[in-house]
């Protein structure tokens, strides 16, 4: 039976194959699929790949750069056409913050001048000092980071830690170049807050959940979800007025905080150096009554 026998159709339909000689193919085609595993590749024909793949791949990259750039052309302009877009809005909420930045410096400025006419000493907050988490303790009862700063660069025991977003915990143990800080979510954390928008008081308490719960609230509490909710600095442990989260609730109707810190991943901190108000002295000194004020009449005589 001849190869290239002719078609069973004489006329437009040209030469077709024979069905032995599709046969043939097939069997080669199954015979180079089952010696092509690499456990059974010859080395020979291994080496011949390789330096046909040398040749022939300078040759195809260089005629896929033209179809690649074509291929390229609309998601690079809807690329920079989102960049625009994005730009835009970046310059529009900067022109934002340059307001609301003279605004809070206006602000920094009038409070300042209403402290110093009433005479308020309040707790100031030191340079801040920033630091890279090097390393993360999560497990079912603890939450906390370790940082590469302690006691050597001014680092000390209760000092609050934030990152761009809010509060993330405060340090508790400090080492000469080391320190932990204990997360919010830990089950060990008590911070005493307050909703930004009524002064609403409450304990915010780690569960290790990713949501601390607000406790001693009182029975009907002025307090919506979505309520901003910062430090209060009743506790006397971290200052007044430092971001934390928003109030939200659980299925079962409790008050939890959605943490501002857990909006990015906790990588760069700050930690700010804060000095609690010190508790009175037991037997404060009595002060020297002047010469010039006299001295107080004694109960004999009269006045």
């Amino acid at each position: 039976m001849a190869l290239f026998g002719p078609s069973k159709r004489e006329g437009d339909d040209g030469v077709r194959f024979s069905r032995t000689f599709f046969i043939i193919l097939i069997g080669i085609s199954a015979a180079l699929i089952a010696f092509d595993r690499p456990a059974h590749r010859a080395p020979m024909l291994s080496t011949f790949r390789a330096m046909f793949d040398d040749v022939a791949t300078p040759a195809l990259e260089i005629g896929a750069k033209p179809w690649r750039g074509l291929r390229n052309i609309g998601p690079w302009w809807k690329r920079q056409w989102e960049l625009a877009q994005e730009n835009r809005a970046l310059h529009e909420e900067l022109i934002e913050l340059r307001a609301w930045r003279d605004l809070a410096l206006t602000l920094r400025d009038r409070v300042q001048l209403y402290e110093e006419a009433l005479n308020l000493q309040t707790p100031a907050l030191g340079t801040r000092i920033s630091a890279w988490t090097v390393a993360e303790q999560r497990g079912p009862f603890v939450r906390a980071r370790l940082i590469g700063i302690g006691y050597e660069d001014g680092i000390r025991e209760g000092y609050p830690v934030v990152n761009i977003y809010g509060l993330v915990g405060r340090t508790v143990d400090v080492g000469m170049t080391s320190s932990r800080v204990l997360m919010l979510t830990d089950l060990n954390s008590r911070v005493s807050v307050m909703a930004d928008r009524s002064n609403a008081r409450a304990l915010l308490v780690g569960d290790n959940s990713d949501f601390p719960r607000l406790e001693y609230l009182g029975r009907e509490p002025d307090l919506i979800e979505g309520d901003r909710i910062v430090s209060s600095g009743d506790d006397n442990v971290l200052p007044r007025g430092l971001p934390i989260g928003e109030a939200v609730r659980d299925r079962d109707g409790h008050w939890r905080v959605r943490l501002y810190s857990e909006a990015a991943p906790i990588d760069l901190v700050w930690v700010w150096p804060y000095e609690p108000t010190p508790a009175p002295e037991a037997n404060p000194p009595v002060p020297l009554v002047s010469e010039d004020a006299g001295e107080a009449p004694s109960q004999g005589q009269a006045g």
